[in-house]
């Protein structure tokens, strides 16, 4: 691992980063969230998450509920259920439906075997340490409870990972630039049974392919954007770099008609 990386995967898991920064409210997040509008096959993951606790009653923990995206559909479709949402940041709650708690999913304010279900959705890989958080997580699941995870795999959108070192390099000029952020990685959909397994005897992995393809540069603008937060550890100047992969994109889509990224996300639902 390079020190580059290593001080990326640091940053990523940078509690004053993500609370203050990355999701001090909204919009970064949004931001990433919205570039799904252009994939084909579109995925209801909300409803995936509703169909996976159909069996399920009692108390929901949605641990790093973010802007409340999967909490907001429990409660509408499933208002039998006793849905709480849990982040690190105090801001990013502000409109999630209630209750809400800001609270380190390191250590949960809640009691042993509490839950029914816990879900942990796209957040893990922001955790330090991802072993001990999965081990806190069970903690408060209660031994017939539901734990449902997702991330996105290794190869997931790496024409925007093409995209940003060629940028990076444009803008340093050198023929490649320093590699873009990787949220993921640190636990993609490669790696998550292998930390799942040690609490969880059965998994079960439903993994999401898709093809994103845009005519505007605008929501790959606004995607990479969304990264400010770890501007720091990108070691090129972000909003030039930013600035000239829309000068790329939108050369590509004059030559070719659109700008095609290759998706690949999973949801993990797992019992003990």
């Amino acid at each position: 691992m390079t020190s580059n990386t290593a001080q990326q995967d640091a940053a990523v898991a940078d509690k004053s980063i993500l609370a203050n920064n990355a999701y001090a409210d909204g919009r970064h997040l949004a931001a990433r969230q919205s570039i799904y509008r252009w994939q084909q096959p579109q995925y209801d993951l909300p409803g995936i998450v509703v169909e996976e606790l159909a069996g399920t009653s009692g108390i929901v923990l949605d641990i790093g509920c973010g802007n409340g995206k999967f909490v907001s559909r429990l409660h509408t479709d499933r208002p039998d259920l006793q849905v709480v949402g849990m982040d690190i940041s105090a801001g990013i709650l502000a409109d999630v439906l209630k209750p809400v708690l800001v609270a380190d999913a390191q250590a949960l304010p809640f009691a042993n075997d509490s839950a029914d279900a816990v879900l942990a959705l796209h957040m893990l890989y922001h955790v330090g340490d991802i072993e001990a958080t999965i081990e806190e997580l069970v903690r408060v699941l209660r031994p017939d409870g539901l734990f449902i995870a997702s991330t996105n795999s290794d190869t997931d959108k790496h024409e925007l990972d093409q995209l940003w070192a060629r940028a990076a390099g444009d803008v340093l000029g050198i023929p490649e630039g320093p590699a873009r952020v990787s949220l993921s990685s640190r636990f993609s959909l490669e790696k998550a049974s292998g930390y799942l397994g040690a609490a969880f005897k059965e998994i079960r992995v439903r993994e999401l392919p898709g093809i994103i393809a845009v005519s505007d540069p605008s929501p790959i603008v606004a995607h990479l954007a969304s990264y400010e937060a770890w501007a720091e550890q990108c070691g090129v100047p972000f909003r030039e770099t930013v600035s000239r992969a829309a000068e790329i994109v939108a050369a590509t889509i004059a030559a070719e008609g659109s700008f095609k990224i290759t998706c690949l996300g999973g949801i993990l639902t797992c019992l003990p």
